[in-house]
């Protein structure tokens, strides 16, 4: 994208003395065009950051067995129906899935399990892990309430090994 200045004439500056993007109009005033580079969207995130969320979604989903994710943005007016719709494509992993669902804007949080999952994590864990982030939350710690609300989601779920009868 480019943009244009007008300057003023200049009597003293000859055509070969122009800058690049520089040029002098018949009427003898210098019109100026500049590049400029949108600023990219600022993200949520660090790189760090995101490392270190994808390392605890890697974790909790390994060592479970369950399919964890987050979404983090808009769920419009209903919430806890968006979340179930983002839910139900966990990619044919929804039975086993959990949802962490964060609308930082609307301060909206759902957890949503699937039918299998929601067998190994109940409901008072899902209460307590919203807690848990509420209270990272309000101190401006997103990733630190996410990991924690991960950490304690697995934990409830326990290994796939113990979760699964004669083992």
């Amino acid at each position: 994208m480019a943009t244009g200045d007008i300057a003023e004439t200049s009597a003293g500056k000859r055509s070969e003395e122009l800058a690049t993007g520089e040029v002098r109009m018949p009427t003898g005033r210098v019109s100026i065009a500049r590049r400029i580079e949108p600023q990219r969207p600022s993200l949520p995130f660090s790189q760090g950051q995101l490392t270190r969320l994808d390392e605890a979604l890697a974790l909790s989903s390994r060592t479970t067995g369950l399919e964890f994710a987050i979404y983090l943005g808009d769920l419009g007016e209903q919430t806890r129906e968006r979340a179930e719709e983002i839910h139900a494509n966990l990619a044919g992993r929804s039975p086993e899935g959990v949802l962490i669902a964060v609308s930082p804007g609307q301060r909206q949080i759902e957890v949503i399990t699937g039918e299998e999952s929601h067998r190994r994590v109940p409901d008072r864990t899902c209460k307590l892990a919203v807690m848990n982030m509420v209270a990272s939350f309000k101190e401006g710690d997103l990733v630190e309430g996410l990991v924690g609300a991960l950490r304690m989601l697995s934990d409830a779920a326990g290994t796939r090994f113990e979760s699964t009868p004669g083992h």
